[in-house]
C-alpha cells in the first residue's frame, strides 16, 4: 500500500474560515430560537409546541419555526462541513465562495422561516442546497483525484 503526503493548498485559509464563520450561524440560531422560547412561554425541556398549541398561539407557532429552523441547520451542518474541508483541498477559493454563499443561505433560511414561516425558509433553502451540492460533488472529484495520483 502507497503513502499519500497530503499538501494544503496556501488558499485552504479561506475555506477554514469559511468553516469557523458556519459554526456563528449556530450561535445566531439559539438567540432566534431563545427569543422565541421566551416568547412562547414553553418552558424546557419542551422541543416544540404541541400541534394544538400552536394551533391556537402565534407564538408557540413562531417558536416551533424558530426550533424547526435551527434543527434542519443542525442537521445540514456536519455534511457541509465535510464536503467544504476536502473539497478545499483541491479547489480551495471555489470552495471558499460556495461556503461562504451557503453560511449566507442558512442565515437567509433562519430569518426567512423564523419571520414568515415555512414560506420564508424558500430563499435560503435554494441557496445553501445548490452550494452544498457543487461542495459534494466537488468532495468526490477531489477524491477521485488524489486515487488518481496515488
Amino acid at each position: 500500500m502507497a503513502s499519500y503526503a497530503l499538501q494544503v493548498p496556501s488558499e485552504y485559509g479561506y475555506v477554514l474560515t469559511v468553516a469557523a464563520s458556519s459554526l456563528f450561524v449556530n450561535t445566531f440560531h439559539f438567540f432566534l430560537t431563545a427569543k422565541a422560547r421566551g416568547a412562547s412561554g414553553l418552558k424546557y425541556p419542551i422541543p416544540y409546541a404541541s400541534q394544538e398549541q400552536a394551533a391556537k398561539d402565534p407564538k408557540a407557532y413562531a417558536f416551533n419555526c424558530a426550533q424547526r429552523a435551527h434543527s434542519n441547520y443542525t442537521e445540514n451542518l456536519t455534511p457541509f462541513l465535510g464536503a467544504l474541508l476536502i473539497s478545499g483541498l483541491h479547489y480551495p477559493t471555489a470552495s471558499f465562495y460556495l461556503g461562504a454563499a451557503w453560511v449566507a443561505g442558512r442565515v437567509w433560511y433562519a430569518l426567512g422561516y423564523t419571520s414568515f414561516g415555512p414560506p420564508g425558509r424558500l430563499g435560503g433553502f435554494i441557496i445553501s442546497i445548490s452550494c452544498a451540492l457543487a461542495l459534494k460533488v466537488m468532495a468526490v472529484m477531489t477524491g477521485l483525484k488524489m486515487v488518481q495520483n496515488a
